[in-house]
């Protein structure tokens, strides 16, 4: 090989490299993108206090399918100042979870349990800001949400 060949090859591989590195996400973090919703349709199963209104439901929705290891949802503003803040809802997989595109707070997702055995889902406030911590292995995603007041439509 000549010398122009070998140089013009280490250029064209450092310009394939630039472009991979750049242009593709091989060396991007991935995460999970989350949405949520309010369900006004229905209160929540979640049991609370019997002179507190009950709240609407939340559904959770995640842009594909995955096999969750960890679901955590904490007080926003407590998290802020508290990193370890107590979880109002937390779940883990002791083992392979079936992949999840969509769950409900405080409902059972399949192949997860509580982190604290027997501990359920802690109800919500209503116009309170929470945060959604999910995990799936090494990839990693969260959402602030709240919640709405139940307010029961009258017949006409």
């Amino acid at each position: 090989m000549t010398k122009k060949t070998i140089v013009l090859s280490v250029i064209a591989l450092l310009l394939g490299a630039v472009y991979i590195y750049f242009f593709t996400d091989w060396f991007s973090t991935q995460t999970i993108q989350i949405t949520w919703q309010v369900r006004p349709t229905r209160p929540s199963k979640i049991s609370r206090d019997s002179k507190a209104a009950p709240v609407c439901p939340v559904a959770f929705l995640l842009r594909g399918k995955f096999k969750l290891t960890s679901v955590k949802v904490v007080a926003a503003e407590e998290f802020a100042t508290n990193k370890h803040a107590p979880p109002l809802w937390h779940l883990i997989s002791d083992s392979n979870s079936p992949p999840t595109k969509a769950f409900e707070y405080g409902v059972r997702i399949p192949g997860m349990k509580p982190a604290v055995p027997r501990k359920q889902a802690d109800p919500l406030e209503p116009e309170v800001s929470y945060l959604l911590m999910v995990e799936a292995g090494k990839i990693k995603g969260s959402t602030n949400f709240f919640t709405k007041e139940f307010a029961q439509r009258t017949p006409r």
